[in-house]
């Protein structure tokens, strides 16, 4: 990893612009089977897998979100604009999140806004939730580039410049590692909180 010339931080940061959401537009407004689910997850979402021979969303991830009421069962085996939209964002929570955290904030999307009975519906909260993405982005970038710089301004006094470059990539590591562990807390708080409330209605 060569860190000193700034390399790798800008190959860090191509990768981060190449993730990108699925467009709405961009999903089949027809109904489909499991396995175009699957294709059609996989193409999409491909920018996001670390290895290439990872499988991003299986038929058997997906039975196991019915059976575990995150996401409705299809309608003759068949999948709709609206079972995408879930899917995506159980793609993203997925990683970060429990499967039990994830119903939690999935049992009152669900009842309220699929199926087309309420004012507002996935998709129009789909868009709305993800049209801050390239703000987002920006100031995410912003923040890996101020805690890069700051973690190579750690263990200064280190001789060996072998044992710096691995102490600044565990520093730059660690930092990260705590802004994703704080906003993971934020967020389960957040779904405990909600779930109190709904109990209370």
């Amino acid at each position: 990893m060569e860190f000193r010339d700034d390399k790798y931080l800008k190959t860090l940061i191509r990768g981060m612009k190449k993730l990108d959401y699925i467009d709405p537009d961009d999903i089949p407004n027809i109904d489909l089977y499991m396995d175009q689910v699957t294709t059609f997850m996989d193409e999409h979402l491909k920018s996001s897998k670390r290895y290439s021979e990872d499988k991003l969303l299986t038929k058997t991830m997906i039975n196991n979100y019915t059976k575990n009421n995150l996401l409705p069962a299809p309608n003759k085996k068949k999948y709709t604009k609206e079972h995408m939209l879930m899917l995506i964002f159980i793609y993203y929570f997925k990683n970060i999140l429990s499967i039990n955290d994830i119903q939690q904030i999935f049992n009152p999307l669900t009842e309220k806004y699929y199926g087309g009975n309420s004012e507002i519906g996935l998709e129009q909260i789909y868009k709305e939730v993800f049209q801050y993405e390239e703000e987002q982005m920006d100031n995410l970038l912003k923040d890996v580039i101020r805690k890069y710089r700051k973690s190579q301004e750690t263990f200064k006094d280190i001789k060996s410049p072998e044992d710096k470059e691995f102490l600044n990539t565990f520093s730059f590591i660690c930092m990260l590692g705590f802004d994703v562990y704080l906003k993971k807390q934020m967020i389960e708080k957040l779904i405990d909180d909600a779930a109190k409330d709904m109990e209370k209605k």
